[in-house]
Parts: structure tokens; C-alpha cells; sequence
């Protein structure tokens, strides 16, 4: 924690020419309906006992509630992803990078310097990462140039989150990065280093191809794609998912059986016999 409070005092000291970053109270105005603890800079802290819970989601879960709810943005697909059968979830650590402008890129690296902050673009971010981070950059779909990290940088990420990253760019290293334990969602691999960017902003809301990520969402990905939880909104995902995989379990025991058509059971239980069932089932699930 102490950590992670210098970083952020690092980004956050009074001075025009430093990257964007949301001060506390932004955070708290742009955040408030988070229901949790939160981090010294005023980012959400999800508690670990619902992330852990999380992991048990799938992505058309979390589809049967946002929407509804009135946000229809927050998926996206397309990805590389380093380990399909293993499930990321953690807290959203942003970060925004555009074409490198010199001009703009002095002012701010400059700063920087005269900080002492790192002067490697994607270090700097990554020494701010803590367990439960998910570390999402917004590196605007570059490839070629646009590796943010290689095995060892990929190892630092891992170490500091004990989760992963969501790269909406590249990596390169891949047979280094591989056998790292870790969840990653990448547009693809080139060998070339991270170089001709400029890092712009860091926990700030950004883009990740068609979805608005927050600092402090809950990231959730799959071997389908991401999304980006508000964590207001994570409860009533969970709950609602928890009802969903008790249908799941009393529709595909009865199909099991070879005694129904598929009509029978699906989407809902078509006679009243078995309606009666199914609910006397769910809420004795529920009681457990």
C-alpha cells in the first residue's frame, strides 16, 4: 500500500507538465457510485473475496446485466490471449499512450526527469502495479513499436499483480512470456521494442477498442474476450450469475435424462409440473 501511495504522489505532484492523472477527488467525483474501500489515490478497491467469486463468470453473464443497466459498452473481443483456460480478474490500472509528438513528449518527459520517475515509458507504470492489479493500456491497437512489454517486463507485471494485463497493443517475446502463469490479452506479437509512443495518462478513463475503461473496474476475461465491470454493478452480476448456474445445472441434469425435448426445459420449464420443480430446486440452492 505504502508503495503504491509514493508512486502515486510521484505522478501527482503540482506541476503543469505532468501526465494526466486523476487527483483524488477527480477519482471520488468519477467513481461515486463505488460501494467499497478505496486505494490512497481514490481508486475502488473491490474487496478479494468478490473478485474471487468472479472467477466463477462468464462473459454472457455479465452481458445478462450490464446493458440493462445502461451499459451496453463494455465487452471487447478480439484478442490474443496467453493462457485461454486461465481466467483474469482483477482491479483496472489504466494507461494511456499516443503517437510520440516531441514536442508535447519533452514537456512531460522532462517532468518526469526532474521527478526522478523512471524514464522508460512503460516501467514507470508498472512499478505503480499491486497485488490484484490488472494493468489495461491503451497503446491504440500498435504492433510493430508497440511492445509494451517482453518476458522480463511481462515477468515484473506478474510479480507486482499475481494476475495479469489487457494490452490493447502488442508484446514481444512470446516464447519467454509463455510459460508465466499469468492472464494476457494482446493484439498480437512483434519483435521490435516499445519505442516512438508517448505515455499520456494514467488512471484516467480510456479506450480499449469499443469500451470506456475506469481505474478501479473490475477487468474479467475469458477465452472469449474482457470486460470492464463497474464496481457498483459487480454484486448484482454475481448474484444474478448465481441464479443463472442453478438453471444451468437443473436444465442440463434433465436433458441429461433423455426424457425432454429441448422445448420443455429452455429457456424455461414449460409445464407447470416441472416450473414447480425447478423452483422448489433454485431455492433450496439458494438457501446453501
Amino acid at each position: 500500500m505504502k508503495s503504491a501511495l509514493f508512486a502515486f504522489l510521484l505522478f501527482s505532484i503540482s506541476s503543469p507538465a505532468q501526465v494526466f492523472t486523476f487527483t483524488r477527488e477527480q477519482m471520488l467525483q468519477y467513481t461515486a457510485k463505488n460501494p467499497f474501500d478505496r486505494f490512497p489515490d481514490g481508486r475502488p478497491m473491490v474487496p478479494d473475496a468478490l473478485l474471487e467469486k468472479a472467477r466463477d463468470l462468464s462473459q454472457e453473464e455479465v452481458w445478462a446485466v450490464l446493458p440493462g443497466k445502461g451499459y451496453p459498452n463494455f465487452y471487447e473481443g478480439g484478442w490474443r490471449i496467453l493462457h485461454p483456460e486461465k481466467k483474469l480478474v482483477g482491479r483496472v490500472v489504466t494507461a494511456q499512450y499516443m503517437p510520440l509528438r516531441p514536442d508535447v513528449s519533452d514537456v512531460s518527459e522532462g517532468a518526469a526527469k526532474a521527478r526522478g520517475v523512471s524514464d522508460k515509458v512503460n516501467q514507470r507504470v508498472i512499478d505503480m502495479l499491486q497485488p490484484g492489479d490488472v494493468l489495461v493500456v491503451d497503446l491504440f491497437g500498435k504492433v510493430e513499436d508497440g511492445t509494451f512489454v517482453g518476458d522480463n517486463l511481462a515477468t515484473a507485471v506478474f510479480a507486482a499483480t499475481k494476475a495479469g494485463m489487457i494490452i490493447d497493443g502488442s508484446i514481444r517475446d512470446l516464447e519467454g512470456i509463455h510459460p508465466i502463469e499469468m492472464g494476457a490479452y494482446f493484439r498480437n506479437v512483434h519483435p521490435t521494442p516499445l519505442r516512438n509512443v508517448m505515455l499520456t495518462g494514467v488512471n484516467i478513463p480510456i479506450r480499449i477498442g469499443s469500451t470506456t475503461v475506469m481505474p478501479g473496474d473490475v477487468a474479467f476475461g475469458d477465452r472469449e474476450g474482457v470486460s470492464f465491470i463497474p464496481p457498483h454493478l459487480l454484486k448484482v452480476v454475481l448474484d444474478k450469475a448465481e441464479e443463472t448456474h442453478i438453471h444451468d445445472e437443473w436444465t442440463k441434469a434433465k436433458f441429461l435424462t433423455g426424457k425432454y425435448k429441448s422445448s420443455e426445459l429452455y429457456p424455461t420449464p414449460s409445464s407447470p409440473e416441472l416450473k414447480r420443480e425447478y423452483e422448489e430446486y433454485k431455492k433450496a440452492k439458494l438457501k446453501k
